[in-house]
């Protein structure tokens, strides 16, 4: 059966089928789903992994291949730009081509991009490697999480593989600072990228073995001018973004980017009500849960970046951490993600909403790092960051893995793929726009500490300064999280997630359900 359709009720089908199916149906779930979600989450961590390894590798592999402070910038953004605007469009082609060939082909993809950065011999070659890694980032990233909303359709299962994914994605980041320590401090800056090929080659061997490859839907067609409009849109604000971060917001190649790529995203919605076979349908974007899920994630993306990179340059400039302990300084903060994950998914969610979890979540995240602020070139980490980033830690865990939940529930199996690149490219969006915009603050914090002094700065006074800009920008951050508490309350519905039924399903029956339906005997839509 092509995947998404959904069979009408028939002879043979009774009541009470397989968890997960809806009323009437006779679908099972996948025995092996748990080691599916393990393939996910590999994949996953990969991902997730690789932004901030490559941050702490970016000194040594600047070193190493002798390239200026201007260029290094090109390293992320290269990155950057490939991921961002190729996902929409690579999360439709996972649903017109199946899910399986996009995921192994994004891991096999991205491992290979790995081991040619990783052996670069000049600075054109690494740059042109993180862009591949982008690439294939892009397949891997929507197929990943939209495996995961189509293997796991039950509700208490579904809450359980969300709560992992979650903590995974929130999570990540900071296990990625540990090992990219650990690798840049005991091997070389260069295993910060061969370090992708383990987790591929696990990922793959998992992938060809428990997925299962099936066909896309009948007749469906690739929107060409959505996909054109809305690559380049993300392109050229993400490019916009990356400008402003390293030169300023009133140079004509940012503020001209981000008009032209703000103007191509509005003419992309205008677009979606027209087409035919629109690249992102409407449908998934207009439920107001899953709207404010892609609208919060953007949000939290952004201040985000006030976290990691801010606290980091505070632990290492300022305290003297080295890159190792900067890492294990984290942990305490991924714990916290995981243990508010998989709370909220299991426990809370299926009994009280995205709501109420969501904005506390983000008030949670708002008021650790106000606490952050009080950081001074002397403090010490029991009593001025440990606390912070553990609230801050459960904050995140309890809004990230909800988000991602309500973002691709109710979704019909031909929509999933879509649906997740949506949920993938607020994230990139979010992070772009954080990091210039926080970027800014700081800097522009610190420039007027130092012109307030009416005095040459000493060694101890540009210390101040430079804490004063981090302290502003986790201010900064704080209002940012609490403007998500505040769209994400308004737009979210009161109550449990309720999907409503496809055409063709039974009354009563969930989209999701029906996903699980659409699939045959024993297997799950892939």
């Amino acid at each position: 059966m092509a995947e998404g359709s959904v069979p009408a009720p028939g002879a043979g089908q009774t009541n009470g089928g397989a968890q997960g199916a809806w009323p009437g149906g006779n679908a099972e779930p996948d025995p092996r789903r748990w080691l599916i979600l393990v393939v996910i989450a590999i994949a996953q961590l990969m991902v997730v992994l690789d932004a901030t390894v490559m941050n702490i590798a970016l000194p040594s592999a600047q070193k190493a291949l002798h390239f200026s402070n201007v260029d290094r910038q090109w390293v992320v953004t290269a990155y950057s730009l490939s991921f961002g605007s190729l996902l929409l469009f690579c999360g439709r082609l996972s649903d017109l081509i199946g899910r399986k060939v996009m995921f192994i082909t994004g891991l096999a993809g991205f491992a290979v991009a790995s081991a040619v950065g990783g052996a670069s011999v000049g600075f054109p070659m690494l740059v042109a490697a993180r862009a591949c890694q982008g690439a294939f980032g892009a397949m891997l990233a929507p197929a990943a999480l939209s495996l995961l909303a189509t293997t796991f359709t039950a509700p208490s299962e579904r809450g359980k593989a969300f709560g992992i994914y979650g903590s995974v994605a929130a999570g990540g980041g900071a296990v990625g600072l540990l090992l990219g320590g650990v690798l840049t401090s005991y091997l070389s800056w260069r295993w910060c990228l061969y370090i992708n090929l383990v987790f591929a080659g696990i990922a793959i061997a998992g992938a060809l073995s428990l997925l299962r490859r099936q066909a896309g839907p009948r007749g469906a067609q690739l929107d060409v001018p959505g996909v054109l409009l809305v690559s380049s849109g993300v392109f050229c604000l993400v490019y916009g973004f990356s400008n402003a971060a390293t030169h300023s917001w009133s140079t004509p190649s940012t503020w001209g980017f981000l008009g032209v790529g703000a103007a191509l995203l509005i003419a992309f919605a205008f677009w979606l009500s027209r087409a035919k076979s629109p690249l992102l349908p409407p449908r998934v974007v207009l439920d107001r849960n899953r709207g404010a899920a892609y609208l919060g994630i953007l949000i939290t993306a952004a201040g985000m970046f006030g976290i990691f990179l801010f606290l980091t340059y505070f632990m290492q400039d300022t305290l003297g951490y080295s890159p190792v302990i900067t890492g294990l300084a984290f942990l305490p903060m991924v714990v916290c993600i995981a243990i508010a994950s998989n709370l909220s998914n299991i426990v809370l969610l299926p009994r009280i909403g995205p709501k109420p979890i969501v904005s506390v979540g983000l008030m949670l995240a708002a008021a650790g790092m106000a606490w952050l602020t009080r950081i001074g070139p002397h403090s010490g980490y029991a009593d001025t960051i440990l606390g912070p980033i553990m609230i801050t830690g459960l904050g995140l865990g309890l809004m990230f893995s909800t988000a991602f939940n309500t973002g691709t529930f109710g979704v019909a199996p031909q929509d999933a793929g879509v649906a997740s690149a949506t949920v993938n490219t607020g994230q990139q969006l979010g992070g772009s726009l954080g990091t210039s915009l926080l970027n800014t603050i700081a800097a522009s914090a610190t420039t007027s500490f130092l012109i307030g002094l009416h005095a040459r700065p000493t060694p101890a006074a540009l210390q101040q300064a430079l804490v004063h800009g981090y302290s502003t920008a986790f201010w900064w951050t704080s209002g940012i999280f609490l403007t998500g508490a505040i769209v994400c309350g308004s737009l979210m519905r009161r109550g449990p997630l309720r999907a409503a039924a496809p055409a063709g399903a039974p009354a009563g029956a969930s989209a999701v359900s029906a996903a699980s339906a659409a699939s045959p005997r024993g297997a799950t839509p892939r």
